[in-house]
């Protein structure tokens, strides 16, 4: 799964991560976004205090997010919804244009 990623495809953002962690996180930027320029996908991570980590987890999250998209998908196979489903489903509409019914006031 490693697909080769070139920096001069990449832009690295660093910015000051939120949430718990205290002063450490309060006041390093260790929070890391990798903006993949060609195909405007972009991943961040903070979860470690270490931006060195985060860059890490980030370039792994970048190097996924590339090979999922490579991927094909599968096409689709219509199906046809069962006998008994259907006739479920009608019975639970008959039931419900009743109770609507019964809210109406007859005309006189």
């Amino acid at each position: 799964m490693s697909i080769e990623i070139k920096e001069s495809d990449i832009s690295i953002d660093f910015f000051r991560a939120s949430g718990p962690g205290g002063q450490h996180r309060n006041t390093t930027d260790s929070g890391v976004r990798i903006r993949h320029i060609p195909t405007g996908i972009v991943v961040q991570a903070t979860e470690s205090r270490s931006q060195h980590r985060n860059r890490e987890i980030a370039l792994q999250r970048l190097s996924a997010a590339l090979h999922r998209r490579t991927l094909k998908k599968r096409p689709r196979i219509a199906t046809k919804a069962t006998k008994s489903s259907v006739e479920k489903r009608l019975v639970t509409k008959r039931v419900t244009a009743l109770k609507k019914k019964l809210r109406h006031t007859p005309d006189e």
